[in-house]
């Protein structure tokens, strides 16, 4: 990682909010291309990243309110408007409900639409980890010993270990599983799958990606020695395996 320290004037840049912008600017290309590729109006497609970007930031920060219930309490406006503490589920919840209402706007089946979506979310989650392994925001995993351990001295949330500790780079493990999903997912998609395959192997990988690596980070458990991401990501887990089954339903029988 590096010091946050860019500026334009007065004005700073941190490099996390550099990358989320990155992020979004990357996931609007990708789903207008994914839109012309399934026959849609691409200008559907700025129309839904604008409520993805809204819903999700405004998602992100009431999940962070009810995992954080007591420091919200203590202190609302603080918790609200600091720079840090957005979570990628509650986002994922406002941002599908945004993207939901635009496409019912404009008639487009939600699962065409979803389908459209998914490599763009996830390429989206590539690029907003490598904004947390710059910034170091406290996604970081446990003290460690294996070579690629690293430090993060620079931390805009503090780093809280003496010099020579090591921990696990955990946003560097989601980020290679996020990139190597979206290659996946972009291949799939050339392959015209049945409604609802696409976003329910995002589901599906996605989620199991940050259940493991979970294990790993320092979030502390909440249930049978599983963190509140792991179980959220159980959940998505089977939502996804349900939606690739009915795809597999839905695909017509080769003739």
């Amino acid at each position: 990682m590096i010091p946050d320290v860019l500026h334009i004037g007065p004005v700073p840049l941190h490099l996390f909010g550099i990358c989320l912008a990155v992020a979004f600017l990357v996931a609007g290309r990708v789903v207008a291309s994914e839109f012309v590729r399934s026959g849609l109006d691409p200008e559907v497609a700025a129309s839904m990243l604008t409520a993805a970007v809204v819903g999700g930031l405004l998602g992100a920060r009431l999940w962070l309110v009810v995992e954080a219930w007591p420091e919200f309490v203590r202190d609302p406006i603080g918790l609200l408007f600091t720079g840090s503490g957005f979570v990628f589920y509650g986002g994922l919840v406002g941002g599908t409900l945004g993207v939901a209402w635009v496409l019912r706007r404009h008639g487009i089946p939600f699962l065409r639409g979803a389908d459209a979506c998914a490599p763009a979310v996830v390429v989206g989650q590539a690029i907003g980890r490598i904004g947390c392994q710059l910034s170091g925001d406290g996604d970081w995993g446990r003290v460690t010993e294996v070579p690629w351990g690293m430090s993060y001295p620079y931390a805009v949330v503090g780093w809280p270990h003496p010099p020579g500790i090591v921990v696990h780079p955990t946003p560097v493990y989601e980020m290679l599983a996020y990139f190597g999903i979206f290659a996946y997912l972009r291949w799939q998609r050339a392959q015209a799958p049945a409604p609802g395959t696409t976003i329910g192997t995002y589901l599906l990988l996605a989620s199991s990606a940050r259940f493991l690596v979970e294990f790993v980070r320092i979030n502390p458990p909440v249930v049978m020695g599983l963190t509140a991401a792991q179980l959220t990501s159980l959940a998505l887990v089977l939502v996804g395996s349900v939606l690739l089954r009915l795809g597999r339903r839905w695909q017509p029988a080769a003739v």
